[in-house]
């Protein structure tokens, strides 16, 4: 049996540098240099105030990481250091002799070292070039590729966003990253297991062997009780098991079944009988099939033979520094989305393959997962190093994660075929490579060799062909941000998308991370403000996006309450549309679930995990059931397991609750499928737009929809009753209308940091009661729980 090593301890950092004298700092592996700096308290936090803008340096400086640690002949054979991740420009030195140089963040490392390791003291060194200076040193020998960003990451296999995003900082990181250690095995090993798993029971068990002897070996698999196994003959290195379990519980999306699965364990012997330890590899299969289901031109995931209407949102690194993003971390994250009712995460191309926590956190919530090779809004170059590059870290990725069940869909890159083709990069590559090699047949290869049980898309946007418009609506998928950089929200309706990969609107995150972000002044145009605010021209959007749906702000406290208010109005009006047109329509992922940092952004939980109103906004119409007034009717979209029946009531009413027209319909609306219940008359047609508002009630569903924006409508004062008492866990504020109350919200953070509610942006009419469970573990005083600014509704803003 092997024996594992780690070698996490007595790390010191020091920059090899004329300039930079820091040297002996003790180090964190896995980690980064950012954040060894910081713990050192020879930076400053680099999300706070404009940090980040003197801390350019450190991606520009050579660095290394050294330790020293004794070793004993362990009686094995060999002896490999085992490099999980090391970002990203690497020289490993081992007791002085160079064992190997990398470049590629995206790929894992084994090297043999035994004949370097010595009896007692042994030294490790991983010294770490200047990302920057490999990737201009690569940009001036291939020649420049256009891209979003002036900064050279299409130059090397690393995370593209260190470099800076429309949401994240520029903080270009060196370090090891993932766990390190030492594996010493005899004999054989299994270098890789791949799992081929679908829905019919089958179980297909690829495995590489790594001999150290040329002697027989056994292989056996087994799940669910059912086994197999096969004799290796001398020299053989590669075998494939095959499994068939009888009736196996099958592993759905959540929403759509349970999530089972079934624990399959590999297992390799020395075939010679005398009792010699096994090496085994263990992992939690499901079984399952999915594909794209692509008639007319659309783009529907299919799971165990059933459509899927997605309800996404795209997933960005959690962290610019992603050593601390720990498991309990991601299903804080995970929880936030499956809250909100999201069923799928996009990982987007700007990031990483993930960890295995998240994919195995995916697996157990059956939260879908749509993974993006790691390319993004660039031209990149085809050619030697990175063809090998691309090729070793698709091959490896594609082994490691083609047993997850959660893994439906494999994408070729994030924008670049549509940069290519509409945003005048041709003329700027003069001939050059730009990564179509890559999209349209190497990764489609290597994804159809390990992991033919799942689709491969060449890109998003994308509709189907490379003839075709990459951005047509009518195909495949499609992003939308003419609404956010040009346009009003209201244009989500003149959209019949087929599948809306991203699509989104910016809100400033909670009032409590921007105070810890920013120890300067709170205003929207403050300097420490706008710094953390990464789009162009960001701000001004924001206030132009109000557009005659709400008021201008008069202080910074409605600013906040005002733009975080219409993101969220933004992006439910875009996801209400969409779901009306199912199945027409297959599904959304919105852009962004998460933050990286705190910013202003387009995400639902801000950069310190804390939920924006988006959130909320979404767990409402990503949820099973939804009335959505569209076109002059009622769209009653009903993607749960049973069918919706009852009876549906329409009310037009004055603003002060009196009722103006009333008509009641039956109605019964199949499982995952949309009924459209046009208005009549009497109710569509409002006999004052400014005074009067539309409700439809089917069940427990209620929706509220005004005939006039609400800088037109007559607004009554916003009076009400509120009171907060003290509960188990926080408090409870209840709030009653006196008078109508459009989008009621609480912000407790105000009031305490780690305070987060529970409800909120909810229309009150007249005699209505509200009630919201306050979570903190601090005392509060319930008169400012009551009050603004913690307590708003827009009644209350006047221009």
């Amino acid at each position: 049996m092997s024996t594992y090593r780690p070698l996490h301890d007595g790390w010191t950092l020091t920059a090899v540098s004329e300039d930079v004298r820091i040297a002996g700092v003790a180090a964190t592996v896995p980690g980064c240099v950012h954040t060894d700096l910081l713990a050192a308290g020879l930076i400053e936090d680099p999300y706070l105030d404009d940090t980040e803008n003197r801390l350019t340096w450190i991606g520009r400086t050579r660095w290394s990481y050294a330790t020293a640690f004794t070793w004993t002949a362990d009686g094995h054979d060999r002896t490999d250091l085992v490099c999980e991740g090391l970002d990203t420009v690497a020289t490993v030195i081992l007791n002085g002799v160079q064992v190997a140089t990398t470049a590629n963040q995206h790929r894992s490392y084994r090297f043999a070292v035994r004949h370097l390791l010595r009896e007692g003291d042994n030294t490790l060194t991983v010294l770490f070039d200047s990302a920057y200076a490999y990737a201009e040193s690569q940009r001036a020998v291939l020649g420049d590729r256009p891209g979003a960003y002036g900064e050279p990451y299409p130059f090397i296999r690393k995370m593209a966003c260190n470099f800076g995003w429309d949401w994240g900082p520029t903080l270009v990181t060196s370090g090891i990253w993932r766990p390190i250690g030492l594996e010493s095995w005899s004999g054989a090993r299994p270098a890789s297991v791949r799992p081929l798993v679908g829905g019919d029971g089958r179980v297909e068990v690829h495995v590489t062997v790594e001999r150290a002897t040329d002697a027989p070996l056994t292989l056996t698999a087994e799940v669910a009780g059912v086994s197999a196994g096969t004799r290796l003959a001398p020299g053989e290195r590669e075998a494939v098991l095959t499994l068939t379990v009888p009736e196996p519980r099958l592993w759905w999306p959540r929403g759509y079944g349970a999530q089972d699965r079934y624990e399959l364990a590999v297992r390799l012997g020395d075939g010679t009988g005398q009792g010699t330890p096994e090496e085994t590899w263990t992992g939690r299969i499901g079984f399952r099939d999915v594909r794209l289901d692509r008639t007319g031109e659309g783009f529907t995931v299919v799971v165990n033979g059933v459509p899927v209407f997605v309800r996404g949102a795209n997933w960005i690194p959690d962290d610019c520094f992603p050593a601390r993003v720990t498991r309990e971390r991601l299903a804080e994250r995970f929880g936030q989305a499956a809250g909100a009712n999201v069923n799928l995460l996009r990982v987007w191309g700007g990031g990483l393959y993930e960890s295995e926590d998240f994919y195995d956190l995916a697996d157990e919530l059956g939260l879908l997962i749509w993974q993006d090779f790691p390319f993004a809004c660039a031209a990149y170059p085809e050619e030697e190093p990175f063809a090998a590059e691309v090729a070793a870290e698709a091959r490896e990725n594609v082994t490691r994660l083609s047993w997850r069940p959660s893994l439906v869909l494999w994408c070729g890159n994030n924008e670049n075929i549509e940069g290519h083709a509409d945003w005048g990069w041709q003329a700027e590559l003069d001939g050059r490579t730009w990564g179509a090699g890559f999209y349209y047949d190497l990764l489609p290869r290597v994804v159809a060799e390990l992991d033919p049980t799942r689709p491969y898309w060449p890109g998003s946007p994308y509709s189907g062909h490379p003839d075709l418009a990459p951005n047509d609506p009518a195909h495949g998928t499609v992003h939308i941000w003419d609404v956010w950089n040009r346009e009003d929200y209201t244009r989500y309706g003149a959209y019949r998308p087929r599948f809306v990969a991203e699509f989104g609107f910016q809100g400033p995150p909670a009032h409590a991370t921007l105070r810890d972000a920013v120890s300067g002044e709170l205003a929207a145009d403050a300097p420490l403000v706008l710094h953390h605010q990464k789009a162009a021209d960001g701000n001004v959007k924001l206030l132009r996006g109000l557009g005659e749906h709400l008021p201008q702000p008069a202080d910074f406290d409605d600013w906040h309450y005002l733009t975080q208010l219409n993101q969220a109005r933004a992006v439910a009006f875009g996801i209400e549309r969409f779901r009306s047109l199912a199945p027409h329509c297959a599904g959304t992922i919105v852009w962004q679930l998460n933050d990286c940092w705190p910013v202003t952004s387009w995400s639902a939980v801000d950069g310190r995990g804390r939920r924006k109103p988006l959130w909320y906004a979404l767990r409402r119409v990503y949820a099973d059931r939804l009335l959505t007034v569209q076109d002059g009717a009622v769209a009653v979209v009903n993607d749960g397991p049973e069918p919706w029946a009852g009876e549906l009531e329409l009310l037009r009413l004055g603003l002060g609750g009196e009722p103006l027209a009333k008509e009641r319909t039956a109605v019964e609306v199949a499982p995952r499928s949309v009924a459209r219940i046009p208005l009549p008359a009497s109710v569509a047609v409002p006999a004052d737009p400014a005074a009067e508002l539309l409700v439809a009630r089917l069940g427990d569903q209620r929706t509220v929809s005004f005939f006039a924006e609400d800088t037109r409508v007559i607004f009554p004062e916003a009076l009400h009753d509120a009171h907060a008492e003290v509960v188990e866990g926080g408090y409870r504020v209840t709030v009653t209308a006196r008078a109508l109350l459009r989008d009621l919200a609480l912000f407790p953070d105000r009031l305490d940091s780690e305070a987060w509610v529970d409800d909120m942006l909810l229309t009150l009419l007249p005699g209505e009661s509200a009630v919201f469970h306050i979570a903190t573990r601090r005392q509060l005083d319930p008169a400012a729980l009551v009050s603004s600014p913690v307590l708003r509704c827009v009644n209350e803003v006047r221009p």
